[in-house]
Order: C-alpha cells, then structure tokens, then sequence
C-alpha cells in the first residue's frame, strides 16, 4: 500500500546512501575515512565516517544515526508543537565537507525521517526532511548554476512547483539574521513532507540523496589544484566562522541532536577544524573577496 511506513526500508536506503557517498569522497581525496560505530543510551545509535586532514578534504563527516526516545524535543515538532515530548524515531544521513582549498566550496546535505504518534498515541506520525547547499568562498557562476540544476533535476520528477519552493525555503532558512546575510549561495531544503504518500515521499528524499554526489564531485574536481594565497585561505576561516555561527545558533539538525541526548562529536563534527572571527572586517571594495556578496543575494540561478 502507498501509504505504509516502512521505516526499515528508509534505514536500509539510509546506510547504504552513506557508504556511496563515502566511497565517492575516498575516491577523490585519496585518503579513507575513519568508521566510529556508536550506541546510543536512551536508545539507538549510528555511524560516524570522518575524514580530517585529507588531500583534499580538510574535515569531513558523513555520518548515519538511528535514535529512539521518549520525549520528542522542540527543535523536530516546532511546525507540530502538539507532538512535543511524544516518543519519537529519528533516523537520517547528514554531511559536511570542509575541504583545505579555499576555492573548493563547502557542501552540506542532509536526508532524514522521523515517526511518532498523534497526542492520543493512536496513529502514526511521520515526515521526512533534508536538501543539499552550498557554500563556496570564491565562487564561479558555473560551478552554483551547476549545483542548483542537479537539485532542481532531483525534484523534477515530482512535480514543477516543488524546486521553486524548495529552493527558497533554502534562501531563508540558510540565512544568519543577526547578519543580515545568506551563508551561501543556496540550494534546496524541505521538513515535515509527508504528502501525497509514503512512498512517494520516500522516492523524492532517495532522489535528493542520490543527486549529491553528482552534483558536487564534478565542482571538486573542476577547483581542487588551484593555487591560494595566504590571504584567500584567510579569508575562507573568516567566512568559516559565519558557517560556526549557524550551526550553533539556528541549525535545527544541531540543536536536535544536542536536546536529544546525541553523540556530541558525531553532532559538532559539521564544524570547521579552523575558523577565524575578525573584528569589524569588512572588505576592500572591488576585490575578490567582496564579490562574494553578490553570490549570497538569492537569485534564480536556473
């Protein structure tokens, strides 16, 4: 039936998504990753696959995590603040490459499932979530417009209006208010899909999935051997700490799995090994560097 939740079905898909995406970063850096299997006490638990100090990837994790609990935190139910405090599942695949190049963007992509109960405990919850996004320092038109059409492919199948949303759910989520700015050039992001059906909605968040490596392995490839200064690599810890400050203050994936009790090092893995925060930066008109503002002004960039 359309409408079954096959929960092990989405963990199958789950893990073995994790093990084609690390197996297409080995093969571009050269270098493996590390296998940390974790358990969970309040329940579950997941792998962590992380890579620092690579050719090519300064950090990287891509890591899988299945938790049971019973109280769903705030941060998963803010669209359905009725489900508070449910028991819950959780299960997904959430990465984030910083690689050491400072015209390699970073990248991060996260797919993911929840299910609980309705207040009375009587019929099933579910939802999925995730997107994909981008985050160059330097960035070339060509290497964003590329990314942005391999989400929009993904999403095609499903029907045309879902890229124009999704992408800009991406623009204002992905967004530091106390900024005032984007922390990237964008990409999709999506939460709390649960329509027409299960298996459809599975099938749209197995395309996201399976888009990713696609859509930024030919951008690595394309900027891994060109040469920096000290002044780009600088200005990539710069933009870093713009990254640091999202996670910690708005990232919903980071805040669920602090309130939930997770794995702290699989959690704050998605942070940069390096950043730096310089007081009152602004930059020299005209240059590389203030380029970049033009790129985080959202645009339909296909």
């Amino acid at each position: 039936m359309s409408g079954a939740v096959d929960a092990a079905a989405v963990r199958d898909y789950l893990v073995g998504l994790q093990a084609r995406i690390v197996a297409g970063l080995e093969a571009i850096d050269g270098n493996p990753f590390e296998h940390d299997a974790w358990q969970r006490e309040q329940g579950g638990g997941g792998i962590s696959r992380v890579i620092e100090n690579g050719s090519v990837f300064e950090r990287g994790g891509v890591m899988f995590s299945h938790v049971m609990g019973e109280g769903l935190p705030a941060s998963a139910s803010a669209s359905r603040p009725g489900l508070a405090g449910r028991p819950f599942e959780a299960m997904g695949v959430s990465l984030v490459i910083h690689p050491a190049n400072p015209h390699v963007p970073t990248v991060h992509m996260n797919v993911r499932f929840f299910t609980t109960t309705d207040a009375e405990g009587a019929s099933p919850v579910w939802w999925f979530g995730g997107g994909m996004d981008l985050t160059p320092f330097y960035p070339v038109e060509e290497d964003v417009v590329a990314f942005h059409s391999a989400a929009r492919d993904a999403l095609a199948p499903f029907g045309p209006d879902l890229h124009p949303r999704f992408k800009r759910w991406c623009d204002e989520y992905f967004y530091l208010r106390h900024r005032a700015e984007a922390r990237g050039v964008g990409g999709i992001f999506f939460d709390d899909l649960n329509t027409p059906d299960f298996d459809t909605a599975f099938s749209l968040v197995r395309s996201v999935g399976d888009a990713f490596l696609p859509a930024y392995a030919p951008i690595v490839e394309r900027r891994r051997g060109q040469s920096f200064t000290e002044r780009e690599r600088g200005f990539q810890l710069m933009r870093r700490g713009r990254y640091v400050e999202f996670n910690l203050v708005y990232d919903r994936g980071t805040l669920f799995g602090l309130q939930s009790g997770g794995r702290t090092e699989s959690i704050l893995v998605s942070m940069p090994p390096l950043a730096r925060w310089t007081y009152d930066w602004t930059p020299e008109p005209g240059s590389p560097e203030a380029r970049l503002a033009d790129f985080l002004e959202p645009r339909d960039w296909v």
